[in-house]
């Protein structure tokens, strides 16, 4: 979703994005139907997206890694070298109208539980476009 809202914006030359997970067990395989639906009734299009897990150089690559929610964020504490010099965080909290800071879980909430999931990706994307091209202009 973030993709696309830099696409609108025409910043993808200058802005490299990915998602991965911390984890394993999904590796290779395509979003919940339930939210591949979701995000397509707001036009994204997830159908070429696939699952990875994390990776060293992915700390070498990005200037933020970006997490869900705070086990995410202890993985990815773990796993990040001394070198990192970027930002290392929740993602919501680009979200500053947020009255939460992680990101639920929308598998068990049912399909409004993604369509929750995704209005909350939309807003904290839009404040993260904001910080990114912000911190690139004022140094």
């Amino acid at each position: 979703m973030f993709e696309s809202i830099v696409k609108e914006r025409g910043l993808q030359e200058s802005i490299h994005i990915d998602s991965c997970g911390t984890g394993d067990w999904h590796i290779g395989y395509a979003p919940d139907p339930r939210a591949v639906t979701e995000a397509a009734k707001r036009g994204y299009d997830l159908g070429e997206l696939r699952a990875r897990q994390v990776e060293p150089r992915d700390f070498g690559e990005f200037d933020y890694i970006l997490a869900m929610d705070e086990k995410n964020l202890s993985d990815l504490k773990a796993m990040c070298p001394a070198t990192f010099s970027g930002f290392l965080g929740l993602f919501l909290p680009f979200d500053t109208a947020a009255t939460v800071r992680e990101v639920p879980d929308p598998y068990y909430g049912g399909d409004e539980g993604f369509t929750g999931v995704l209005d909350m990706i939309e807003a904290a994307s839009e404040g993260l476009l904001q910080e990114i091209c912000g911190a690139n202009t004022s140094g």
